[in-house]
Formats: structure tokens, C-alpha cells, sequence
């Protein structure tokens, strides 16, 4: 319970100094230090099938951290869920992880009221989003073909703008 108050306090601190969706997410294609990314396994909402990261080496991968209750977050999920179609049938696996605590239902719930739908998985434990050293939500990592972290976006974006989509089929290639 505590958790979920401190991410919520930081989501709400996030969206008052102006951490929401952007109009030109400032995305490049160099990040500081390049490392793998550290491996996960999450458990997807639809089926309950786990997914481990590692399986995805081959495919750029956009790693979102995200909950139901956090305004930064349901911002984005229209751009991302554009995104997701526009990359459909490319090596490009975009991976919605959920921090909520109700889990499964608290997530069906939400898309059922609002009529987002996205790839999503659980992190029930907070397993994944302390590995990724998740402080709040959402916060977003790109990982390349090789498995390697190539860049971090802490706030929400809009993740199908044509520099994104450019940054991604780069990636891509």
C-alpha cells in the first residue's frame, strides 16, 4: 500500500511540473551508457502466458512502465496504441507493464471503461519495475535487436510522432 501511495504521490508531482505528453518526445539515438537490458519475466493479462525479454532478442522492444490511475499514463496510451499498429508486422514488440495493484481485473476494468486496448502484462511483485529502477510512472525504455537499453523516457509522449517512428524503424534496421 505504501508503494502505491508513493507512486501515486510522484505520478501527481510528475503531471504538475509539466511531465506529461509531448508533442516532440526529445527520443535520440545515442543514450549515455549502453547495457543490456535487464532481464524480466511478465505475465500477460490476456492469456496469463509469461514473457521473458529475453525472448524478444530480434525485436526492438518499447519497455512501458504504466498504471490505470496515473493521468501521464492514460495520455499516451492512444499515441502507443497508433504506434502499436503502425509496427504491425515489424520486428518491433511493444510491452505495456502494469504496477497496478488490482492487477488483472483493476486493468480490464480500465480498458473496458475507456476502450484503450494495448499489449499488456503484469508486474504484480514490482519485480520488473525494480530491476528497471522504476520511480514513477510512466517511464518508458527502448531496447534494441540485441537486447541492449538504448534509451529511457521518464514522463509520457507522443509516442506516434513521426520522430519516434523514425527513431524505432532506425532501430529497426
Amino acid at each position: 500500500m505504501q508503494r502505491i501511495i508513493l507512486l501515486l504521490s510522484l505520478c501527481m508531482i510528475f503531471s504538475l511540473i509539466g511531465c506529461t505528453k509531448s508533442e516532440s518526445p526529445k527520443i535520440s539515438s545515442t543514450a549515455t551508457e549502453k547495457k543490456p537490458a535487464p532481464e524480466i519475466s511478465v505475465q500477460s493479462i490476456t492469456n496469463g502466458t509469461p514473457l521473458k525479454l529475453s525472448e524478444l532478442k530480434g525485436k526492438v522492444v518499447m519497455l512501458n512502465f504504466w498504471a490505470t490511475w496515473c493521468p501521464p499514463c492514460r495520455e499516451e496510451i492512444p499515441s502507443m496504441m497508433k504506434l502499436n499498429t503502425f509496427m504491425a508486422g515489424k520486428p518491433f514488440q511493444m510491452v505495456a507493464v502494469s504496477i497496478d495493484e488490482g492487477g488483472k481485473p483493476a486493468i480490464e476494468a480500465f480498458f473496458k471503461e475507456t476502450g484503450f486496448s494495448l499489449p499488456t502484462y503484469q508486474d504484480g511483485t514490482g519485480v520488473a519495475s525494480k530491476a528497471y529502477g522504476v520511480t514513477g510512472v510512466p517511464e518508458t525504455f527502448i531496447i534494441d535487436k540485441q537486447g541492449i537499453l538504448v534509451k529511457k523516457v521518464i514522463g509520457g509522449a507522443a509516442w506516434d510522432s513521426p520522430e519516434v517512428v523514425a527513431f524505432l524503424e532506425d532501430l529497426m534496421k
